[in-house]
């Protein structure tokens, strides 16, 4: 059964461009390292809740925008083994002025329940 490892960052709108370029960079690596699919979703319709929300969640300030995103895996010890490689990567040294403020990230990796 596949593994998820889900993500929710908060990113300002001036920086979309430059986010799209990291995630893009990512996507690659994480498809080399065993993914089977890499979806990041720009928030357009995110409700303000009553007790809590995406945004509150991610603590956004001033123009930040809520990003959710996901990494497929096949399994979870293709998850483990890629996420390993992935940290150990060179290409991730390269990789120093994150777009976001990744204090403020919320991240977990989930077994499927459901999948229709």
């Amino acid at each position: 059964m596949s593994y998820i490892d889900g993500y929710v960052v908060p990113v300002s709108a001036a920086n979309k461009a430059a986010y799209r370029a990291m995630a893009e960079q990512t996507l690659v690596m994480f498809k080399e390292f065993g993914a089977t699919r890499v979806v990041e979703c720009w928030a357009d319709d995110v409700p303000d809740g009553k007790v809590t929300d995406f945004k509150r969640a991610v603590k956004t300030e001033g123009d930040e925008v809520v990003v959710f995103s996901w990494v497929e895996w096949p399994d979870k010890a293709t998850r483990d083994a890629g996420q390993i490689r992935f940290m150990e990567d060179p290409r991730m040294a390269e990789m120093t002025d994150a777009p976001f403020d990744g204090k403020r990230m919320i991240l977990g990796g989930f077994s499927v329940l459901l999948d229709g």
